[in-house]
């Protein structure tokens, strides 16, 4: 499924993403052991039961990937130029093994591109959410997005 261009990302818009994703142990470690986070609130069990949350928190950068990554066809998929920036993440709830994220997308807003013609700048609002309808993620962010106006369509035949 092809991503929206610039034209077509409204302010106001929202777009509830089909695809949801059960969190495991394993997308934890992994994650944790890939990017050299050795908190041992992520990975030691023994520790976790003596925190706040009695158990082990899945990292809260896989949660931002993951959060981004289930947005990506339904709204960029080959209709960005490149991912500007976050412009502000809260993790106002944790998550933990097993939990299912679901994702809400909003335009909140968009402006013409002052240095490019073919594409504009989209400000999303990304909202992961989990299987008790808790917020668990909140990331404020910007693309670049091409504009329909400028891409070739294929020649009719």
């Amino acid at each position: 499924m092809p991503g929206l261009y610039f034209e077509e990302l409204e302010p106001g818009l929202v777009i509830d993403h089909a695809t949801r994703r059960t969190v495991t142990e394993t997308d934890n470690i992994l994650f944790c052991s890939m990017t050299l986070n050795l908190a041992p609130l992520h990975l030691d069990a023994e520790y976790s039961k003596d925190s706040i949350y009695g158990e082990r928190l899945v990292n809260s950068l896989y949660i931002l990937g993951l959060v981004t990554g289930i947005t990506v066809p339904d709204t960029t998929q080959g209709t960005t130029l490149g991912n500007l920036g976050f412009q502000e993440v809260k993790f106002p709830k944790p998550v933990f093994h097993g939990d299912t994220i679901r994702v809400r997308t909003e335009i909140v807003s968009k402006r013409e591109s002052q240095s490019r013609d073919d594409s504009g700048i989209v400000y999303f609002r990304h909202y992961g959410i989990n299987q008790r309808d808790e917020i668990v993620c909140d990331a404020a962010r910007a693309g670049l997005m091409l504009k329909r106006s400028t891409v070739d369509e294929p020649a009719s035949v």
